[in-house]
């Protein structure tokens, strides 16, 4: 008898309960849903909602929300979306203080519950998230990755759209770096059906778009008051179809790099094959000179929230 793909995701609010409507609006798997025990009916009566909508929305599905660890024992991937939410004024890099200690308890969990997992991680500041879960849990760098890009580029596809009213089915593009204000977009490498999107887009509108997709986190939470849910959620979701479907696809991931883009020992945004068993290959593309000084800048504040990782928990240098 086929076994479904377990999918569990860590930390039931917004960003969580997103993840856990659109994998099983998608038909990816079982899931289960972690949140702390202060939480536990709350995330229960969620997950038992979302179960309902089964027969209507035509999807098969065991869902369940806990707030025990043990519960995710046997899950293919992991998705740590577990973490404090931006204010208006806070910027990704003011949560890590808080998010760190967060992340690193949920990481000695999934090490122990779910040692054979795929880890996919939302939660900011993104990239020193994904390092420190990678350091508590010491799975395989294919094993650990972050959810950046793919939210990044929806971002950017989004106002291209909204600018040239074509369909954003057709719209092709791709960002690179950190994620926050130092990703880089990358006009040269974006285009709508095939056609430059230069012969639709001046060259100075195309770099407003540019910067709004830069902010495009801190636009929403100006705008509501904390962070964004649905795409992020996602995005993170088109990873873990990737992954659980082995379907081989190339997607912006904050992924680890060992010399590709000139970048060691950090999780950057890159062009990353997703399949199976993770990450199977980090794809490198051309950069011209402005290019590369952008991506160079990016990496150098990654490394900058990692080493304030290290130097508040020495232990995961």
């Amino acid at each position: 008898m086929l076994k479904r793909p377990k999918i569990a995701i860590i930390g039931g609010g917004n960003v969580g309960a997103s993840c856990a409507l659109w994998a099983a609006s998608k038909e990816l798997g079982d899931i289960v849903v972690v949140d702390i025990p202060q939480s536990e009916g709350m995330v229960k009566g969620k997950m038992l909602d979302l179960a309902q909508c089964g027969p209507v929305e035509r999807f098969d599905a065991n869902i369940t929300g806990t707030a025990d660890y043990a519960d995710i024992a046997g899950s293919d991937v992991v998705v740590i979306t577990a973490g404090l939410p931006r204010k208006p004024g806070m910027s990704r890099d003011d949560l890590i203080k808080t998010n760190v200690e967060i992340v690193k308890n949920v990481s000695e969990n999934v090490k122990q519950h779910a040692p054979d997992a795929i880890v996919i991680v939302i939660s900011n500041p993104l990239d020193a998230m994904v390092y420190t879960a990678w350091k508590v849990t010491g799975f395989p760098t294919s094993r650990v990755l972050g959810q950046a890009g793919c939210l990044d580029v929806a971002r950017f596809k989004t106002f291209i759209a909204m600018e040239t009213g074509f369909s954003v089915e057709d719209i092709n593009a791709l960002l690179l770096g950190g994620h926050g204000d130092t990703m880089v977009p990358l006009p040269r490498y974006t285009n709508i059906s095939g056609i430059p999107v230069t012969k639709f887009i001046s060259e100075d509108r195309l770099n407003e778009i540019v910067d709004r997709a830069k902010i495009g986190g801190g636009e929403i939470v100006k705008l509501m008051g904390t962070s964004a849910y649905y795409a992020p959620a996602s995005g993170a979701i088109d990873m873990v179809e990737a992954i659980v479907k082995d379907k081989k696809r190339i997607l912006p991931c904050a992924s680890y790099c060992n010399g590709e883009f000139g970048i060691n020992g950090l999780f950057v945004g890159v062009p990353t094959l997703l399949g199976a068993s993770g990450v199977e290959k980090v794809i490198e593309i051309d950069l011209d000179e402005t290019e590369t000084k952008l991506m160079n800048d990016s990496a150098n504040h990654v490394r900058d929230l990692v080493n304030t990782v290290t130097q508040l928990y020495p232990d995961l240098a």
